[in-house]
């Protein structure tokens, strides 16, 4: 049986004997594993947030452009049912022109759906301009610069509250992160930038020190669990339909919406004589 003075010795042997032969101690390479699986989390983190912001401003886009197109052709649809069912006076078809028009009735909230193109009392003058290809004011561009997701990703990097050390500065870096995350969907470079001097002012983090090999093991497990919580956002995004949509043109999307207004709009010409065939 080993005694607590030889283990002590041996112990010290070990640590004098560890500078010679470069061999670092297990739980430096633990902590070296940890550092890594940190910054591979941060920079997925940013990735995913980044994918996030691109899905939903081109969300907005799209609303905002082809928001007035999909209400045209429900309304014409509507219509087109209800001339059908004059026409044939089958109760049927009747059923169906009903359902139509349901789906076109006003419903709360939808002037905020369509971002200021229509509202309960049908389209606004910009939507039947564009619609008639008069001239019309283009959506506001709100997809962030190159510049601003470059202060971005430098931000997340530097004040990720995943490399806290303790609650406080924890609660510090998640407060930071937020604003500057809200700055970063709105494409406020310049706010960027102050944000980004507001940090360099503040306290600088501190280097984690060493820990103990249990306490390692636990932060290597639930950095494991945050990316895998992490993996379902990134898959529900991509699996969304403006996801979708955005993975088909990732470097032109504003051409894969004028395509699609394209398309609504041969749409909309068909339903028009589609209605006026019925009418006639």
């Amino acid at each position: 049986m080993t005694s607590p003075e030889a283990e002590q010795g041996g112990v010290a042997g070990e640590a004098q004997a560890t500078p010679q032969d470069g061999a670092p101690r297990p739980e430096e390479r633990l902590e070296r594993a940890v550092r890594a699986a940190e910054q591979a989390l941060i920079e997925y983190e940013i990735a995913v947030e980044t994918f996030r912001v691109e899905v939903e401003n081109f969300s907005r886009l799209h609303h905002q452009k082809l928001g007035p197109m999909y209400a045209r052709l429900d309304e014409l649809d509507a219509e087109i049912a209800e001339a059908r069912a004059a026409r044939t006076g089958d109760p049927e078809d009747r059923r169906k022109a009903d359902e139509a028009r349901a789906r076109v009735l006003p419903m709360p909230g939808v002037e905020e759906l369509f971002h200021g193109w229509m509202d309960g009392e049908g389209l606004f003058p910009e939507a039947v301009a564009m619609l008639t290809d008069q001239p019309v004011r283009p959506p506001q561009r709100v997809r962030p610069s190159d510049e601003a997701r470059k202060l971005y990703r430098e931000l997340a990097r530097k004040a990720h509250p995943d490399l806290a050390q303790d609650d406080t500065e924890r609660a510090r870096r998640e407060e930071f992160i937020t604003r500057v995350n809200a700055a970063y969907a709105r494409g406020d470079e310049t706010l960027l930038r102050e944000l980004a001097e507001e940090w360099a002012k503040g306290p600088a983090p501190q280097e984690r020190g060493p820990s103990r090999a249990e306490e390692l093991y636990a932060r290597l497990e639930w950095l494991a669990q945050r990316k895998e919580l992490l993996s379902l956002v990134a898959k529900e995004l991509e699996e969304s339909a403006i996801g979708a949509m955005l993975r088909l043109a990732p470097d032109d999307p504003d051409r894969l919406l004028e395509e699609i207004a394209e398309k609504l709009l041969a749409d909309v010409s068909r339903r028009e004589a589609e209605l006026a065939e019925l009418l006639r």
